[in-house]
């Protein structure tokens, strides 16, 4: 084992991994909001498995939530792919070089390219086929997805996709989802606010179940 190296690092934050007395603890993945991350299981994201998150409207600061970890997760020594599957909107590059993600690190699935190859399981959820592969596949540090009323069952396949291939998955979907049940090992809700957004807490192990106004840098 070389010490230090990188490759070995992520393999050894796997929770699946035992190490005796000193076994891998989770470890968050920091979302650069201190006040989120003291009321997030593991003091930040997880770093593997699917979260949830829930808004009224796409756009209303969903995406602002995740960019520290996301330019985190991009410029790391051994990053893998950020990938988006069928986002409503076209990512625009310059916003998103400007939080400090790394370009070359990003892939955008859309419409077309997930309907012209589907697992029958999937037929009429367009984009979950592709979003259950990218997550599987051990080549992404993390997969955002917006996919139209998915199952319940979609839903756990997906948190199993997400396990077994150590990634960062993020469902987004209408704030009337809080409803349903759900596998997302994390579920919250998102809504705008003059100074920032408002977060609600709905799902997660040892999450603190309430709500947090989160005031965006410089508002």
């Amino acid at each position: 084992m070389v010490v230090g190296d990188p490759k070995i690092a992520r393999l050894l934050e796997h929770p699946a991994i035992w190490r005796g007395r000193n076994a891998a603890q989770r470890a968050g993945l920091p979302s650069g909001f201190a006040a989120l991350d003291e009321h997030l299981p593991d003091k930040g994201w997880p770093r593997s498995g699917l979260i949830e998150i829930l808004v009224a409207r796409f756009g209303s600061g969903e995406l602002t939530l995740l960019m520290p970890a996301l330019a985190a997760l991009t410029r790391a020594a051994a990053a893998r792919w950020c990938v988006w599957v069928t986002p409503p909107l076209v990512p625009f590059a310059p916003a998103l070089a400007s939080c400090g993600v790394a370009l070359d690190r990003i892939a955008v699935v859309g419409g077309s390219t997930c309907s012209a190859r589907q697992d029958a399981r999937f037929r009429g959820a367009p984009g979950l086929w592709a979003f259950e592969q990218a997550l599987g596949s051990g080549a992404c540090d993390a997969v955002l997805g917006w996919v139209r009323q998915p199952k319940p069952r979609d839903i756990r396949r997906l948190q199993l996709a997400a396990e077994r291939g150590r990634t960062l998955g993020v469902l987004f979907r209408p704030r009337r989802a809080a409803r349903e049940s759900s596998a997302a090992m994390l579920r919250l809700s998102v809504e705008p606010h003059d100074t920032g957004v408002r977060i609600a807490l709905l799902k997660g192990r040892t999450a603190r179940r309430d709500t947090l106004d989160l005031r965006w840098p410089g508002r």
